[in-house]
């Protein structure tokens, strides 16, 4: 049995919470029952804040609509403030003469690359940099436009029509978009010695006003290339953390991948799944060169076929001739080639063939079962470190994740 004093005491705690207004209606009940309703509607609260968001995975089509390798922007910079044209006036000052002040620049619109940005759908297609303030009196000078900046994924590249402006291929690397425009000069500016009143003062000028086109190229170590549904999706699923939409019937992926593989050392390497390679990729059939231009910056490459296919070793020509059609040198690049779908009874009849007329170096595996990934680790790493050798011994810094 609870003493009556506790529910009194809890009760006059429960209404100095309450404050002066009016009581709600299920005061009356009495501290008795009130007390436990309290404690309850507390418990059912916590709960509710402590149990975890579950967000819903995106589909195909609309992991589509999030991922955006392409932008056309409008930029447009500040204008800068007017020049003010006013004269000084104060007691026993008659001719005090001009102190109109010059107006502020208008600010400048700047793109910055961003690790933590992955994808050009968060740039607007149009932007307008901040306007300067007007000149005023007693030669008090318009404060600048402030900077606008504008976050980018690393490896952005900036083209005006056909020409290359800037490359922003590493975090922190910025291009001044459009400038502002200059602030107009106040009559205080013109004054001379046969000009000692001066009311003339000049407008701001308006910003540059460009239309740029902004091309995202994946910045990774590793690319995966192959046909569709040759299993890439499945293998980058195996080997990382990356969760690409996969399914037990054909189709094809519509958006770039970039998986993480973690080693022992805290070695990361980063590997991307690039779709729409389909034989006639480089004449833009299919998905085309949409995401072609995603193989330019992988340091190696890895080539996924389908060992169930009834020539396994014909995908890696026709891979290696739409690469060296779209860019020379591409298909030069170090590289493995992956044998996928070992686990298939068919497939594994034509291992021996294929690394007959492809080499012993070819890997088999199956990215569903996780048959013989270690070995593709090790190779990857292999790759990895070799990418990283040769780029400090020409002077460039490697690519970090």
């Amino acid at each position: 049995m609870v003493p009556s004093r506790l529910f009194l005491a809890g009760w006059q705690a429960v209404s100095e919470g309450v404050g002066r207004g009016p009581r709600p209606p299920r005061a009356v009940l009495g501290p008795g029952r009130l007390l436990p309703r309290l404690l309850s509607l507390g418990r059912a609260d916590y709960a509710k804040h402590q149990e975890p968001s579950r967000k819903k995975l995106l589909s195909e089509k609309k992991l589509k609509r999030h991922f955006v390798d392409c932008r056309r922007v409008l930029v447009h910079g500040g204008r800068g403030g007017d020049g003010a044209s006013c004269f000084h006036s104060e007691p026993r000052k008659e001719f005090g003469g001009p102190d109109g002040g010059d107006g502020g620049s208008g600010g400048d619109i700047i793109l910055r690359a961003d690790g933590q940005v992955k994808s050009l759908s968060s740039v607007l297609s149009q932007y307008r940099g901040f306007d300067g303030e007007h000149g005023g009196r007693k030669n008090c000078f318009g404060r600048n436009g402030a900077l606008l900046y504008i976050r980018v994924p690393t490896g952005t590249v900036v083209k005006e029509g056909n020409t290359v402006l800037a490359d922003l291929s590493r975090p922190g690397d910025e291009y001044i978009a459009a400038r502002g425009g200059a602030g107009g000069k106040g009559n205080r500016f013109f004054l001379a010695n046969d000009n000692r009143a001066p009311a003339t003062c000049t407008p701001g000028q308006p910003g540059q006003e460009r239309v740029l086109l902004l091309e995202l190229k994946t910045m990774a170590h590793a690319g995966m290339v192959g046909f569709p549904n040759a299993g890439k999706s499945s293998l980058l699923r195996a080997i990382s953390n990356a969760k690409p939409a996969v399914a037990a019937y054909p189709f094809t992926t519509l958006g770039p991948h970039v998986g993480i593989v973690h080693y022992e050392d805290h070695q990361q390497v980063a590997v991307a799944d690039v779709p729409g390679i389909i034989r006639g990729a480089h004449r833009n059939r299919g998905l085309g060169l949409a995401f072609l231009r995603h193989i330019e910056r992988c340091g190696f490459l890895l080539f996924v076929v389908d060992l169930s296919a009834p020539e396994p070793w014909a995908q890696v020509d026709d891979l290696k001739s739409e690469l060296e059609q779209y860019g020379q040198g591409l298909s030069e690049r170090p590289h493995v080639i992956v044998a996928n779908k070992i686990d298939l009874p068919e497939a594994r009849a034509k291992l021996p063939e294929l690394r007959a007329r492809l080499g012993p170096t070819a890997i088999a595996l199956s990215a569903v079962t996780g048959e013989n990934l270690e070995e593709l680790l090790l190779r990857l790493k292999e790759l990895h470190d070799h990418h990283v050798a040769t780029e400090l011994q020409q002077g460039r810094q490697p690519l970090q994740w």
